[in-house]
């Protein structure tokens, strides 16, 4: 009987670790990937994570997955089958075997959606991101497009905008599902071009992004863009799938819990981009997890038998 389980070593399960392991909580880590660190691996770069500035992906990960090893903690490498978070013991079912704690911490994150189109996996961080506010600082004065309709593309171009020549805004129809208020911003903005009725066919270049094909969807009209970086802003998927059901979730699937990280389950919590936030990023899920181990502690002493 653990005192507490988490799943997911990105920032936030790391993070959880660390401060698992410094409250002398008997934890378990659990992880389907053999190495920890989340989706921050696969990011060339860095440069908003406070101290560390410049620093590439695999690196930040790599030092978050020594902190918790260096306290002793390191993941198992087993996949998830099957969570019970009903009663007050939590069940944790791997291809391997159950575990069994008193508190669990769901740390799955999200990921992105993509637009499946040849050449977007191939230049994921050489190019194509799908985290403006992590990445634009990359393309100060340079061409850029971002993909998607809703507030966070407007927002992503908005944002890119400041520090952009130009930004190239496409969208696969003629209205925005976003925010009017953003929606009216964008069209005022010199330096966006709305690029409507239109979709993305291919992502090119050498070493890094070069031009992208688009194609008009009423006129089946084909252009070329040559520009250095691509923005795909068209939603996201968390992966909330065994929890589903048994704690409260929002109409796109995302755990509903508070900056404390409780669920609406006693002794289960959300920590990072797989919980209702407004921002997610590496600094915000790492508090997360920071947040989910002081909630714990107090909830273990309250239940102490």
């Amino acid at each position: 009987m653990f005192d507490v389980i988490i799943i997911g070593s990105g920032p936030a399960g790391l993070t959880a670790a660390v401060y698992a392991s410094r409250a002398c909580l008997d934890t378990l880590l659990l992880e389907k990937q053999p190495m920890g660190g989340g989706q921050i691996l696969n990011t060339a770069d860095v440069d908003n994570y406070p101290g560390l500035p410049g620093i590439d992906g695999f690196s930040l990960g790599q030092k978050f997955a020594d902190h918790a090893d260096r306290l002793g903690i390191q993941p198992v490498t087993e996949e998830v089958t099957q969570i019970d978070c009903q009663g007050k013991v939590k069940r944790v079912v791997t291809a391997q075997q159950t575990y069994e704690a008193k508190t669990l911490v769901y740390a799955v994150g999200c990921g992105y959606r993509q637009l499946g189109v040849p050449g977007e996996e191939q230049f994921l961080g050489k190019g194509v991101s799908y985290c403006a506010t992590c990445d634009g600082a990359f393309f100060r004065g340079k061409t850029v497009a971002v993909i998607g309709g809703g507030d966070v593309a407007l927002e992503d171009a908005l944002f890119l905008a400041k520090i952009c020549s130009k930004v190239f805004l496409i969208h696969r129809r003629d209205t925005f599902r976003g925010a009017k208020v953003l929606a009216d911003r964008v069209w005022t903005t010199e330096n966006i071009e709305l690029i409507l009725n239109t979709t993305v066919e291919d992502i090119f270049g050498g070493e890094t992004v070069r031009e992208i094909g688009i194609v008009n969807k009423k006129t089946a009209e084909k252009r070329r863009l040559v520009l250095d970086g691509v923005f795909v802003a068209v939603g996201s998927i968390p992966h909330s799938d065994f929890l589903q059901g048994q704690v409260e979730t929002d109409d796109a699937g995302y755990i509903v819990a508070g900056e404390n990280c409780r669920t609406s389950v006693e002794g289960v919590y959300a920590a990072g981009d797989i919980r209702t936030k407004a921002l997610r990023q590496v600094v915000t899920a790492a508090a997360d997890g920071a947040n989910a181990i002081a909630d714990i502690e107090k909830y273990l002493v309250r239940n102490a038998e």
